[in-house]
């Protein structure tokens, strides 16, 4: 029983690595990041305000690495090649984080467990983010609320919906027109919140 059992071990370690071999195994997924729009920094002076940036909500279909796209016929199916380098909440999280940095308005931006002392959160809800196949446009719904951390109440919420149109053909090009539509979406939400503070 003994040898037995070392021969499963060594049979499961040889197929394990056929997944390294070509025509092994599933086809290779390519995993693309988001980037953060490159605003210019505020010309005021720097605020004392600190801010939380919590990791945002979604869905469990945007919960992911998956890359939804909505077809025709109003089906969200996930795009077959290509993937996001991290779950989405958590690359959304981090571009809005370092788009306010950039801003140079505020004494700190940060994520919770980074020991701020926090003025305001800017809690966001991630609504949609898909590429609509029908008309060929990436579409991404951000519903941001700014709460003041001290009161505990909503200081101002609101909706920020973009496009951007898919310029080419392939995962790139999808990938490409999400991004640009995202870095929309935290432009406005970035100056909108600053107003707000």
């Amino acid at each position: 029983m003994k040898h037995a059992h070392c021969g499963l071990v060594i049979l499961s370690l040889i197929l394990g690595g056929c997944a390294a071999i070509p025509g092994f195994g599933p086809p290779p997924v390519d995993a693309y990041d988001l980037s953060a729009p490159l605003l210019q920094p505020v010309s005021a002076r720097r605020a004392r305000t600190q801010i939380l940036v919590p990791e945002p909500a979604a869905l469990k279909l945007l919960d992911g690495q998956d890359v939804a796209i909505r077809t025709a016929s109003g089906a969200l199916q996930l795009l077959g090649g290509a993937r996001w380098s991290d779950r989405l909440p958590k690359l959304v999280q981090s571009r809005l984080v370092e788009a306010f940095q950039r801003t140079d308005r505020l004494a700190g931006v940060g994520r919770p467990g980074e020991g701020l002392a926090i003025d305001y959160q800017v809690i966001v809800d991630i609504r949609a983010f898909e590429v609509r196949v029908g008309s060929d446009q990436a579409h991404v719904e951000l519903f941001v609320k700014v709460l003041d951390d001290r009161s505990g109440q909503v200081r101002a919420s609101r909706d920020f919906v973009t496009s951007a149109p898919v310029t080419g053909t392939g995962d790139e090009a999808f990938i490409a027109a999400l991004d640009q539509a995202f870095n929309a979406a935290v432009a406005d939400i970035v100056a909108w919140s600053l107003d707000v503070i």
